[in-house]
């Protein structure tokens, strides 16, 4: 079980939130003026912040003519590449400005953000809205969401999970066979026989800088290989033996068979590599499925799905949601929760569907999304997969031992961002040839250590 023993944030820290953005005490509920007008009968609005992924632009398109023609209630987007809004996000939550009423936060935002008073609780919410139906949503989305008070902070819109994608064709042609639960040393295997230096190479993992780049992957191959980033007593732990082990490995294997150019791959370039035909493996996001079986896709139909690798944890697939926050600020919450419960429903995932098509349904969140015949007619060959690699997720024990804090793929603390890009230069360095990976996690270790000093 986590011990959840946080010192409270000052206000301080709120520039290392806004700087470190790399990737990515206020009332109740009830806030606001009830259903779609204030006080005075006129139309209510409300402002809502958000991440310009594909998804969050449907949900703009599909506002007007849907929620706002059926509630009255007018919504107004600000739509910003993701560093810039969770540095935005960060700055007006933390001073409780009121500058927007809704806004798209994470599981790593979650836990901070509302033990230090910034959002608006949602249980009382979620738990008068028999339509909206919480129980439908998984598990693990709806744990990361809930804050140490037991209390719900915020609803997904959609989530993913992590694991292991192939190329049946490839690996048929080859004579090898993925095991049904593979370990790292048998993926690394399975890539030096199927790596040809001259065309298609064994795996593609991330290298690219960044707390949500290179070691997204990376911190969940630590936390299966016995390693974690802070101890239960806030002891840094970057250069233990199992983080040192479990980074040489990554770092072995991305060099020995990976993706050209790995010290600079991101998602987007493993996704490409992967699309093309240039690796035969892809350890990444649940989400990249739907692009790889997408109308269109070169490898449409030869992609194979794996849970994600494990050494010694049974599970090892991370977990991560963008989801809606409301303001603890805010006068409007009740419109806000109107306007989070159709943008988080089953209703809204039927829209998509029908207006757009069923490949663009923000999933990843409901059960009932994986009993929608329309919807595995489309992602029949990643659905199951990917319920499962979210179901099996557990934010608050990832590995093989207590942790301080929660989360897989990340330590759910403001500083972590920082931190971890910082430590992520020299680990993409370290891919590129340059310097060791002991003295990478060595200068890492003074630093994380500096972190977890101000918990103690």
């Amino acid at each position: 079980m986590t011990a959840r023993r946080r010192a409270p944030l000052a206000l301080a820290a709120i520039s290392t939130v806004a700087l470190a953005a790399t990737a990515c005490g206020g009332a109740g509920g009830g806030g606001g003026g009830a259903g779609g007008g204030d006080a005075s009968g006129e139309a209510q609005s409300i402002n809502v912040i958000m991440v310009n992924n594909p998804q969050m632009e449907d949900l703009q398109q599909l506002t007007a003519d849907n929620f706002t023609a059926d509630t009255g209630i007018q919504v107004n987007f600000t739509v910003q590449p993701e560093n810039d809004v969770r540095a935005q996000i960060a700055q007006d939550f933390a001073a409780q400005a009121g500058q927007y009423d809704v806004a798209t936060i994470s599981n790593y935002e979650v836990p901070f953000f509302s033990e230090n008073g910034w959002l608006a609780p949602l249980t009382d919410y979620a738990e008068g809205d028999d339509e909206f139906d919480q129980s439908d949503i998984l598990e693990p989305i709806a744990a990361g969401l809930t804050g140490s008070d037991g209390e719900l902070y915020a609803e997904p819109f959609y989530g993913e999970s992590s694991f292991l994608m192939y190329r049946t064709d490839l690996f048929e042609e080859a004579g090898l066979t993925m095991p049904e639960q593979p370990t790292w040393q048998e993926v690394a295997d399975l890539a030096a026989q199927i790596d040809d230096p001259s065309g298609t190479r064994g795996i593609c993992l991330r290298g690219l800088p960044g707390w949500g780049q290179v070691f997204a992957p990376l911190t969940t191959v630590v936390n299966t290989f016995g390693g974690t980033w802070f101890d239960e007593n806030w002891d840094a732990q970057v250069n233990a033996p199992e983080f040192v082990e479990a980074t040489q490995f990554y770092v072995d294997l991305v060099t020995q068979h990976g993706e050209a150019g790995a010290a600079q791959a991101g998602f987007t370039e493993c996704l490409n590599d992967m699309t093309q035909g240039n690796v035969a493996m892809w350890y990444d996001a649940t989400s990249a499925a739907g692009s790889l079986e997408a109308d269109g896709s070169p490898v449409a139909g030869q992609i194979g799905y794996a849970p994600a690798p494990v050494v010694e944890t049974d599970s090892s697939g991370w977990l991560y949601s963008w989801a809606w926050g409301v303001q603890a600020a805010s006068e409007k919450q009740d419109a806000a929760w109107e306007f989070i419960s159709w943008a988080s429903s089953q209703e809204y995932e039927e829209l998509v569907g029908s207006e757009l098509g069923w490949s663009r349904v923000p999933a990843g969140k409901r059960s009932s999304t994986y009993e929608n015949q329309d919807y595995l007619d489309v992602a029949g060959a990643f659905a199951e997969a990917t319920e499962a690699a979210i179901s099996s997720a557990d934010p608050n024990d990832p590995g093989v031992q207590p942790r301080p804090a929660p989360g897989i793929q990340f330590v759910a603390i403001p500083e972590f961002a920082d931190l971890a890009t910082g430590i992520s230069e020299g680990i993409s360095s370290n891919i590129a040839g340059q310097g060791s990976v002991q003295e990478t996690l060595d200068q890492g270790q003074e630093d994380a250590q500096a972190v977890a000093d101000r918990y103690k």
